[in-house]
C-alpha cells in the first residue's frame, strides 16, 4: 500500500486492542472461497460498473460536472452505488494489479472531482439542478438531512477514497474526500448546525478518513453525529402526506434515545448495523468505554431475541426494520443483504474490542448463510431480501432500482481474507478456517501461516507455522460455538440432543494440551518453524429448534452442519416442500455432491408429507428429501423453499 503506511500508523496510535491482519497479507487457496473471490473480481465488479452506467448512476456525476445535460436519474442515494463499486475495485487492485481497471477508476475520479462544488459539497441529486433537486433531497442543503442521504453518500465516498489511496498511493480521490469532510467539519457541530444523518454510514467513513489523515476533527465529528441522536429536533420534517414521511419516525433511524441509553435494536436494520459499527470505531479510537457498554447491550438484545438462524437481521418488510422481541417470520423475513454485511462489520469490531469467540461465531453464521446468499454462484444475480421460506414467487434479480446490495457485496468479498487472523501482542488469533497462506507480524517478527482445509465441507484444519517464531508466542484457535454444542451465544436457538464427538487438537501428530479461553483454544509451547497444528471439528448434521417465544418456528425444526444452515428446495423434492415433516427419530445423512451447484455437501433423510402435513393421518406419505446449504438456494430458478420443517 504505497504512500500511506506512515500516516496510518501515526493516526491509529489509539485503536482496537486486537488488530486484524490486513487482507493484503492473506491469500486464499481453497476451493470454497477463492473461486468466489475470483468470480467477484472477474464478474461481479465489472457487472456493477456496467449496471451503474446503464442505469444512469455514473451519468449523474457527468451531469453535475456539466459534461452532459439532463435531469438527475433515479434515487437521491444512487451516488453510493458508484462509490461502493469503486471501493470493491480498489480492494481488487490491491490483490490483483489491473492497469485497465485502475485507469477506469482514474476516469471516474476525474468526473467526480468536476462534479464536486468549489466548497467541497458533493451530491449529484442537488448539484445537477439546485432549483429542482431529486425527490427527497430537500429544497436546500442539509434541509431534510434525515431523509436526504447527503451524509450517507459522503460516508461511502470516504470509504472508497481511502481504499483507492491504499491501493494506488494516489491522492486524487482522497483529496476529494478530504475537501468534502472539511466542509462537514465547518458545517456541523455543537455551535453550528445540529442535526443527524438519517441513514448512518458517515461515522464509519469519518473514522477511516481519520486513520489515514490523522485529523482529529473527523473523529470528533463522527462522535458528534452519534451523540446528537435522541436530542429534541428543531429542523423541519417531511409533511405527513409526503412519501418520505417515513423519515419522521425517530425509532426508524435510531434517533428515539441517546445512543448511550439504547438497549434494544429498533428501526431500520441497515441503519442500526452501520451505527453500531460506527460506535465501535469511535469507542476504540477515542477510548469511549460507555460506548462499548452500549453496543454490548444492543448485541445481547439482537443475538438473544432478534437474529435469524441464518444470521440475517430485520424482520419487517414494510420498513426494512427490526420487529419486536422474537418476531422472526420466515416467508416475510426482510433480512436485507446490506444488513447482513453490516452485522458482519459490527461483530468483527466487537471481537477486536473483546477478544471473545462468540462475536466471530455470529460473524461466521452471517457469512456462510445470510450474507453469502445475497449473490448467486454466477456472480451476476442478487437477493435484496433473504427470506427463510418461499412458496415459489422469490427469485434472484439482475439489479434493483435501490441497488445498495450488489455493490456492497463487491466491496465485502475481496476484503474477506482480512477477517481470518488477528494479533494482540504475542497472541495470534485464528478466526476463520480457509485454505490460505498469510504473512503475519507477531511480536515484531514475521510469521508465515499456511492453512489447509476443505472447510466448510470437512472439519479437518491443518495450520503450519513457518518463519521467525517469537518466544512466548501463543496460537489461539477459535472453537466454533456449533462445535461446543452452542447454536448461537444465547438461548434463541439450541441444538436437539448432544454431539458424541468433541473438537480435538494435535501438534506434529500428537495430542496437544490447550486451554479454552473465551472460546479459543490457547496453545502455548516453544514453537519451531514447520510445526503443524491439526484441529478436528466433528460435523454431524444437527437439528435446531427455536426459543418457544418464536411463534413462526413453533413445532418446527431446522438443520445445520458445521457453520452451514440447510434448506429444502422444491426442485430437489418433487416440486413442493411446504408440507414436509421431519421426525425426531429419522436418520440424517450427508454426502458431498461434486456435480451439484459447484460442489456441496447435501443432507438427506426420510420425511413425510401430505395434505395434513404428514403427521400420521391418512393421506400423508413417507418420502425422502434432500437439503442443500441455504446460501445456494434459488440458483436454479424460482421454486418453493423452507429452512424450518414441520417437526414430528
Amino acid at each position: 500500500m504505497p504512500g500511506q503506511t506512515k500516516e496510518l500508523k501515526a493516526a491509529a496510535a489509539g485503536d482496537y486492542p486486537i488488530r486484524p491482519v490486513p487482507f493484503t497479507q492473506v491469500q486464499f487457496t481453497d476451493a470454497f472461497w477463492a473461486p468466489r473471490l475470483e468470480t467477484n473480481r472477474t464478474v461481479t465488479i465489472p457487472y456493477a460498473f456496467r449496471m451503474n452506467e446503464e442505469t444512469g448512476r455514473v451519468d449523474n456525476f457527468r451531469k453535475a460536472a456539466r459534461l452532459m445535460s439532463g435531469p438527475h436519474a433515479g434515487r437521491r442515494f444512487n451516488d453510493t452505488d458508484v462509490y461502493k463499486a469503486m471501493e470493491g475495485a480498489a480492494y481488487s487492485l490491491l490483490l490483483h494489479p489491473d492497469p485497465a481497471l485502475e485507469s477506469r477508476l482514474d476516469e471516474l475520479i476525474t468526473v467526480i472531482a468536476k462534479a464536486q462544488e468549489p466548497d467541497g459539497y458533493l451530491y449529484t441529486a442537488r448539484t445537477i439542478d439546485p432549483k429542482n433537486p431529486a425527490a427527497g433531497a430537500g429544497p436546500e442543503r442539509w434541509y431534510y438531512l434525515r431523509g436526504s442521504h447527503e451524509l450517507y453518500n459522503s460516508g461511502h465516498m470516504f470509504e472508497a477514497a481511502v481504499a483507492h489511496f491504499q491501493a494506488t498511493g494516489k491522492r486524487t480521490f482522497l483529496d476529494i474526500a478530504v475537501k468534502n469532510a472539511d466542509l462537514l467539519v465547518r458545517t456541523f457541530g455543537p455551535d453550528k448546525l445540529r442535526d443527524i444523518p438519517g441513514h448512518q454510514e458517515v461515522e464509519i467513513g469519518l473514522a477511516k478518513l481519520y486513520r489515514v489523515t490523522g485529523k482529529q476533527a473527523y473523529l470528533d465529528l463522527a462522535k458528534f453525529f452519534l451523540d446528537e441522536r435522541g436530542r429534541p429536533r428543531e429542523r423541519p420534517l417531511y409533511p405527513a402526506d409526503s412519501p418520505f414521511a417515513l423519515y419522521n419516525g425517530r425509532e426508524y433511524m435510531q434517533d428515539h434515545k441517546p445512543v448511550l441509553e439504547q438497549d434494544e435494536a429498533v428501526g431500520h436494520a441497515v441503519r442500526a448495523m452501520y451505527m453500531y459499527a460506527g460506535m465501535a470505531d469511535v469507542a476504540a479510537l477515542r477510548g469511549e468505554a460507555d460506548y462499548i457498554r452500549a453496543i454490548d447491550r444492543l448485541w445481547a438484545n439482537v443475538v438473544g431475541k432478534k437474529i435469524y438462524l441464518t444470521g440475517g437481521v430485520g424482520a419487517r418488510d414494510t420498513s426494512e426494520a427490526f420487529g419486536d422481541a422474537y418476531e422472526l417470520p420466515n416467508a416475510e423475513a426482510y433480512t436485507e443483504t446490506c444488513a447482513a454485511i453490516g452485522n458482519a462489520f459490527w461483530n468483527q469490531r466487537l471481537f477486536l474490542l473483546h477478544g471473545e469467540a462468540r462475536f466471530m461465531d455470529v460473524f461466521e453464521r452471517v457469512l456462510y448463510n445470510g450474507l453469502l446468499s445475497g449473490v448467486s454462484l454466477s456472480g451476476d444475480r442478487f437477493f435484496y431480501q433473504n427470506p427463510l421460506a418461499s412458496s415459489g414467487g422469490v427469485e434472484r434479480s439482475a439489479w434493483f432500482e435501490v441497488a445498495c446490495c450488489p455493490p456492497n457485496m463487491t466491496r465485502f468479498l475481496p476484503s474477506l481474507p482480512g477477517y481470518v487472523y488477528a494479533v494482540r501482542g504475542s497472541d495470534l488469533f485464528v478466526n476463520l478456517f480457509v485454505g490460505s497462506t498469510a504473512e503475519v507480524e507477531v511480536a515484531g517478527r514475521r510469521v508465515r501461516v499456511v492453512q489447509e482445509t476443505r472447510y466448510p465441507w470437512d472439519g479437518l484444519v491443518k495450520i503450519r507455522l513457518e518463519g521467525d517464531l517469537p518466544p512466548g508466542f501463543s496460537l489461539l484457535v477459535r472453537i466454533p460455538g456449533w462445535a461446543r454444542g452452542e447454536a448461537v451465544p444465547s438461548d434463541l436457538y439450541r441444538f436437539l440432543g448432544t454431539a458424541k464427538e468433541q473438537a480435538a487438537f494435535r501438534v506434529n501428530g500428537r495430542a496437544a494440551a490447550n486451554e479454552l479461553e473465551n472460546g479459543y483454544a490457547r496453545i502455548r509451547r516453544a514453537w519451531k518453524a514447520g510445526e503443524i497444528v491439526e484441529l478436528t471439528l466433528p460435523m454431524p448434521v444437527r437439528r435446531v429448534v427455536a426459543h418457544p417465544s418464536v411463534a413462526a418456528d413453533a413445532g418446527r425444526v431446522a438443520l445445520q452442519r458445521g457453520p452451514l444452515v440447510y434448506c429444502v428446495e422444491g426442485i430437489d423434492n418433487e416440486g413442493s416442500v411446504r408440507d414436509l415433516t421431519l421426525s425426531d427419530m429419522a436418520s440424517l445423512a450427508s454426502a458431498f455432491r461434486p456435480d451439484l451447484l459447484n460442489g456441496m455437501v447435501v443432507v438427506t433423510a426420510r420425511g413425510s408429507a401430505g395434505e395434513t402435513g404428514g403427521v400420521g393421518p391418512a393421506g400423508a406419505k413417507e418420502r425422502p428429501f434432500v437439503a442443500i446449504p441455504y446460501y445456494a438456494w434459488a440458483n436454479r430458478g424460482a421454486g418453493e423453499m423452507a429452512v424450518w420443517l414441520k417437526r414430528k
